[in-house]
């Protein structure tokens, strides 16, 4: 865990990584990466001796507002370098931040790199469902700009995910579009439906519009990162405003991103769990959790064996 990412760190990572600690399997262990002096003395303030995780000192941080790529490079001594330092190394079986997004998709990139055959890595977001499921949504951001070719691919890697982590048999693959008609949408769209179409690598249900997308037509709702953050954010601005309104239902609560706290980066050699910067020590907590179901479903190497 990178304890010194996060808008709340590294109060807020500290607390729930404690937190998570009393939840993991007895045989897991827990590693806090980040300044060992700031971190023993939350264990301290806490009542927890400094013994009770291990540490690896690392005395930089990258903030959010820095250049990700030349911040990954000139701060060797930052959580998330030495992170990516630990896991490409195979002292650790997956990484978890809420740091600068930015760097830790440029220390993917430059440390254990995409799986052979992926053209773009993706993040996911767990959609909540009426019926009291979740829907895997890719890509939620960081690829603005997809080809057909791309958007096959979240395809494959969703259902895997989808299948390994949430334990959904053979899920339901769709593509957010404009219209349920073949016919409908974009360029890019109605190539990637003619690439899907008849496809054996998943198993895809058609277009998914986006009234749809709350109602269980699908397991995976691929989209390019463009559209895919619009729905994000709209979700959770659906839930701030029922909050505002005094609002509280079962249904609503469960779009609260401290649920899941962390999503993964799909397509690279390694287990990588992504969180939102305003973590606050629930969401810290369910992101190591988070992390564990990723690292036991061995989901990186199914991903590599699935594109070998």
């Amino acid at each position: 865990m990178d304890i010194m990412g996060g808008d709340f760190a590294p109060e807020a990572t500290v607390s729930g990584a404690i937190l998570a600690k009393e939840d993991l399997n007895s045989n897991a262990e827990l590693i806090l990466i980040g300044d060992q002096n700031q971190i023993k003395n939350i264990l301290k303030e806490k009542g927890y001796s400094q013994d009770y995780f291990e540490i690896i000192h690392a005395n930089q941080t990258i903030q959010n507002g820095e250049n990700p790529a030349k911040a990954f490079s000139q701060k060797p001594w930052s959580s998330i370098k030495q992170g990516y330092a630990l896991l490409e190394e195979g002292r650790i079986d997956g990484f978890a931040s809420a740091g600068n997004t930015g760097a830790m998709m440029v220390g993917a990139m430059y440390t254990i790199k995409p799986v052979a055959g992926i053209i773009r890595p993706v993040i996911t977001a767990s959609i909540p469902q009426f019926n009291g499921d979740f829907a895997i949504l890719l890509d939620v951001g960081i690829n603005p700009d997809c080809k057909p070719d791309v958007l096959y691919q979240y395809g494959v890697v969703g259902s895997i995910y989808a299948q390994h982590v949430y334990k959904k048999e053979n899920p339901r693959v769709g593509l957010i579009n404009i219209g349920e008609e073949e016919e409908k949408g974009n360029l890019v769209v109605r190539s990637a439906y003619e690439m899907m179409k008849g496809t054996k690598n998943f198993n895809f249900v058609g277009n998914v519009e986006g009234n749809e997308i709350f109602d269980s037509k699908a397991d995976v709702l691929v989209c390019d990162g463009f559209v895919g953050n619009i729905i994000l954010k709209e979700a959770e601005a659906l839930y701030k405003l029922l909050r505002r309104k005094g609002i509280k239902d079962e249904y609503f609560e469960r779009f609260n991103f401290e649920n899941i706290g962390g999503t993964p980066l799909l397509g690279v050699n390694g287990n990588i769990i992504i969180g939102h910067g305003i973590s606050n020590h629930i969401a810290i907590k369910n992101m190591i959790i988070h992390t564990q179901y990723v690292i036991e479903a061995n989901l990186s190497e199914k991903i590599k064996e699935a594109f070998q």
